[in-house]
C-alpha cells in the first residue's frame, strides 16, 4: 500500500472556505492600504543570499530557507571541504539563493535597484509569502504571508503616526480588540549606555524582547550568559518593569535617560507619537511598552508590536524605523518606517472568535440543477442572466441522479437551487428553492434574480 502523501511540517493546505476567509483579512487590509495611499509592488520568492545574510542578526541568519545550486554543485569543493562536514561553510559554497525571510529586505533592495523610477517619498505595500526555517508551533509557521506597508525617503514621525493608525482601522474592520505597544530602539540605547553597556545593545534588545516569551529570570540569565555584569543587570530591572500611563512612563524616562542624549530623543518622538494618535480618536489600546524590542538589527527608532486582546497568541502585526537599511546596498541615507501585518496569525484570531461576516465566506448563490441535454441547453441563458447580476451561480455539469446534485448544493451550502423540467420549460420560468426554508416558488429570471439577492 502506498503511503500517504504529506506536506512539510510548519506549512498548511487552504480548502475552499478557509482561502474565502484569508481572502476576506488580504481584501481589508489591501482597502486600507488603498485608503492611506499605498500602492503594491512584489519581489521574487528567492533572492541572492547575498541580499539576505546579515540583515536579520545571527539568529535570522539560521532560519534562512537556503536553496541548493543547480548541477554539479560539488565539483568547487576539495576533499578536505567535504569532510570537514561543516555545513554552515558546506552551505555557503553551494547555495547562492535563498528563500526571502521577510518582505522588508527585498523591498530595500528594490528601492535601491529601481531608484530612478520612483518618486519619494514612496509608500509600498506588498502581500506576499515568506518563509523561515522555525521550529514549528502553535501560531509560528514555516511558511506564512506577511503585509506589509512601508514609507522610504521621509523622516517624518507622522508616518508614525499614520502606520497606527492603519493598523488600528485594521482591526477595528475585522472585529478584533488589540493592544498596540510602541517602543523606541534610542530609548534601549539610551538605557544600555546609562548601565554602562552600550556595545551590549543587541544582546539587550534580543534578551528584552523574550521577557513575555520566557520570564524575568530567564531574560536575566541570558544576559549573564552574554557576559553583562550583575550590577548592570540590576539597574535594567525597574526600567524594563517600569509601570504607569503613557505620560508617566514617559516623565519617569526623562528623569533617568537625562544624561543619554540619544535616549531622550527615543523619548520625545515617543511622546510626539503617543500624543499625536491620543487626538485621533485610535480605538484600540495604545501603550508604552519597555520590554518591546523587536529583535531584528535594522530597527533604529520607533518600534511596533500589536497583540490580540481576546486570543493567546503571539503578535499579529509588528515593525518600526530603519534609517539606513538601503545603505547595504549602497544606497545611503534613505530612512523609511513600515509594519508588518501577520496574515497567518490574524486568520487563526479570527477562526478562534468566529468574526468572520456570513458574506465573506459565501461560495456559489446559485445552483441550476441538470435533468439532461435539453433542460441543461435551456439553463445556459438563465446562468448567464444570473451571473451578469453578479450571482455566483453555477449548472451541475453532469445529468446524474436529483438526490446527488441536491447532495452537492448541500454540501457547497448553495442556498438556492434552479430546478428546470418539463413543465418549467414550457411556461418559460424556473422552479427556485430555497434550501435553509425548503420553500419552493415557480418564477421567471427577474424574480429569481431579485429572490436570490435580496
Amino acid at each position: 500500500m502506498m503511503a500517504k502523501p504529506g506536506i512539510p511540517k510548519g506549512t498548511r493546505d487552504f480548502s475552499p472556505v478557509e482561502m474565502a476567509k484569508r481572502n476576506y483579512i488580504f481584501n481589508t487590509i489591501r482597502e486600507v492600504f488603498h485608503l492611506y495611499g499605498f500602492e503594491q509592488i512584489e519581489t521574487p520568492a528567492m533572492e541572492n543570499l547575498s541580499t539576505l545574510m546579515g540583515k536579520y542578526g545571527d539568529e535570522g541568519d539560521k532560519l534562512l530557507f537556503k536553496i541548493q545550486n543547480s548541477g554539479d554543485y560539488f565539483s568547487g569543493l576539495t576533499d578536505e571541504e567535504l569532510l570537514s562536514r561543516n555545513a554552515a561553510k558546506l552551505a555557503s559554497k553551494f547555495c547562492e539563493k535563498g528563500l526571502r525571510y521577510d518582505l522588508t529586505v527585498p523591498f530595500a533592495r528594490y528601492v535601491v535597484m529601481h531608484r530612478d523610477e520612483l518618486s519619494f517619498p514612496f509608500k509600498r505595500y506588498q502581500i506576499q509569502p515568506v518563509w523561515r526555517a522555525d521550529r514549528p508551533q502553535k501560531g509560528r509557521y514555516r511558511e506564512f504571508y506577511q503585509c506589509d506597508a512601508d514609507v522610504v525617503g521621509s523622516n517624518s514621525l507622522l508616518n508614525e503616526v499614520e502606520l497606527m493608525q492603519m493598523v488600528d482601522n485594521v482591526f477595528t474592520r475585522l472585529g478584533v480588540r488589540v493592544s498596540i505597544k510602541i517602543n523606541n530602539r534610542k530609548i534601549l540605547s539610551g538605557i544600555a549606555e546609562i548601565i554602562g553597556e552600550a556595545e551590549k545593545i543587541v544582546d539587550i534588545t534580543v534578551a528584552i524582547d523574550k521577557l513575555d516569551k520566557i520570564g524575568l529570570d530567564n531574560v536575566n540569565a541570558e544576559l549573564a550568559s552574554k557576559e553583562i555584569p550583575e550590577e548592570a543587570i540590576a539597574k535594567l530591572q525597574p526600567i524594563i518593569l517600569l509601570s504607569g500611563t503613557n505620560v508617566e512612563k514617559l516623565n519617569t524616562l526623562k528623569t533617568i535617560l537625562a544624561e543619554s542624549e540619544i535616549g531622550l530623543k527615543g523619548v520625545e518622538e515617543s511622546e510626539f507619537i503617543l500624543s499625536s494618535l491620543s487626538n485621533l480618536n485610535v480605538k484600540s489600546d495604545v501603550e508604552l511598552d519597555l520590554t518591546l524590542a523587536r529583535g531584528l538589527n535594522y530597527y533604529t527608532g520607533a518600534i511596533f508590536e500589536v497583540k490580540a486582546l481576546d486570543v493567546q497568541i503571539g503578535s499579529i502585526t509588528g515593525g518600526g524605523r530603519y534609517d539606513n537599511l538601503t545603505g547595504v546596498f549602497g544606497m545611503a541615507g534613505i530612512s523609511g518606517v513600515g509594519i508588518s501585518f501577520g496574515a497567518d496569525r490574524i486568520f487563526d484570531v479570527l477562526n478562534q472568535l468566529d468574526l468572520y461576516p456570513k458574506e465573506a465566506v459565501n461560495g456559489t448563490q446559485l445552483m441550476f440543477v441538470n435533468f439532461g441535454e435539453k433542460e441543461a441547453a435551456y439553463c445556459l441563458p438563465l446562468l448567464a442572466k444570473a451571473r451578469e447580476a453578479n450571482i455566483r451561480a453555477e449548472l451541475y455539469p453532469d445529468s446524474a441522479k436529483m438526490k446527488k446534485q441536491m447532495g452537492y448544493a448541500n454540501d457547497k451550502k448553495i442556498p438556492f437551487v434552479g430546478i428546470v423540467g418539463e413543465n418549467e420549460m414550457d411556461e418559460g420560468k424556473v422552479m427556485l428553492k430555497n434550501m435553509e426554508t425548503g420553500e419552493q416558488q415557480l418564477v421567471d429570471i427577474a424574480q429569481l434574480i431579485e429572490a436570490v439577492t435580496q
